[in-house]
């Protein structure tokens, strides 16, 4: 593997070899017209089969749409899925249930404390009725 890694980041000269295949890549005038015509022939080839795969992903793609709605699939009912699996993974976090804890803790406190205050201001009123 780490031999594969290295011949894809050589940084040594070319060779000898390697600068003639290069050569005889770049320069279209020094293929025979036999080879022009076998690559021409490949490319028609390889272009019609890129144009086929198009097809058929496109096929599968309108297949898969279609098998989602059939199941009552969507959009909306996806993201609805995901969030509230998000949301439920949330939930289960300690910090989460730690900060749940603290304020419902908090918030009983503040409800007691409402709740003292609202007495004693009552207090107060009915003590100022009676002078």
């Amino acid at each position: 593997m780490e031999a594969q890694a290295r011949g894809l980041l050589e940084t040594e000269p070319l060779q000898g070899r390697d600068e003639d295949a290069i050569a005889s890549a770049d320069s279209p005038s020094m293929l025979s017209e036999e080879e022009k015509e076998e690559l021409k022939a490949e490319l028609v080839q390889l272009e019609d089969e890129i144009t086929t795969l198009r097809q058929v992903l496109s096929a599968k793609e309108r297949h898969l749409v279609e098998i989602k709605q059939k199941l009552g699939m969507n959009l909306m009912n996806e993201l609805k899925q995901n969030f509230s699996k998000s949301w439920h993974d949330v939930q289960t976090t300690t910090a989460y249930k730690k900060t749940h804890e603290t304020l419902s803790h908090a918030g009983q406190k503040a409800t007691a404390a409402f709740s003292n205050v609202g007495t004693a201001i009552s207090k107060k009123f009915g003590d100022m009725r009676r002078k």
